[in-house]
Order: structure tokens, then C-alpha cells, then sequence
């Protein structure tokens, strides 16, 4: 379960932290994809919310497509836009 009413926002959302690298490479690559792709992505700070701190904490950056989790700690672009490529 993603943050509530996120991913009928979003096809992507990356749950990360500030001052995380591994958090910022992710983001650089999703917005890379979307960018490509015409989607729309969503970054969504884990540590302002206690539950996705439980939920996340040691797996950051974690990217959902779709509302299902796809990846975490590193986004590969070619499978990242093969997601992206499916129907909702």
C-alpha cells in the first residue's frame, strides 16, 4: 500500500529521504524516464510520515509504478520504462 491517494495522482512515486545519494540518482532516473515516457512521477519524503518510516526505512529510495512496488535502492531505466510501457 502506497501513500494514500498518491498513485491516482502519479504513475511513479519514490519514496526516498533528503540527503540520501542513492535517493537522488533514483529520482534523477525517473524523471529522466517520465520525461521520455510523458508520465508524471511523485517524490514523497519517507521521514515525514511514521508509517512509511516503519514501512521503508532501510529500503530507500523505493519506486512503485501503478500503485505496486517496483524497485528499490536503484531504478534501472530499461526497466523502469518497460513498466511504464504497460496499460494501468
Amino acid at each position: 500500500m502506497p501513500g494514500p491517494g498518491r498513485q491516482d495522482e502519479h504513475r511513479v512515486v519514490v519514496y526516498s529521504r533528503e540527503g540520501c545519494h542513492l535517493c537522488e540518482a533514483a529520482e534523477q532516473v525517473v524523471a529522466a524516464v517520465v520525461a521520455e515516457t510523458g508520465d508524471s512521477w511523485e517524490r514523497v519524503d519517507v521521514d515525514a510520515d511514521p508509517e512509511l518510516v516503519a514501512r521503508f526505512n532501510e529500503q530507500v529510495p523505493v519506486t512503485f509504478v501503478d500503485g505496486r512496488q517496483h524497485d528499490f535502492w536503484r531504478v534501472d531505466p530499461v526497466r523502469l520504462r518497460a513498466a511504464l510501457s504497460g496499460r494501468r
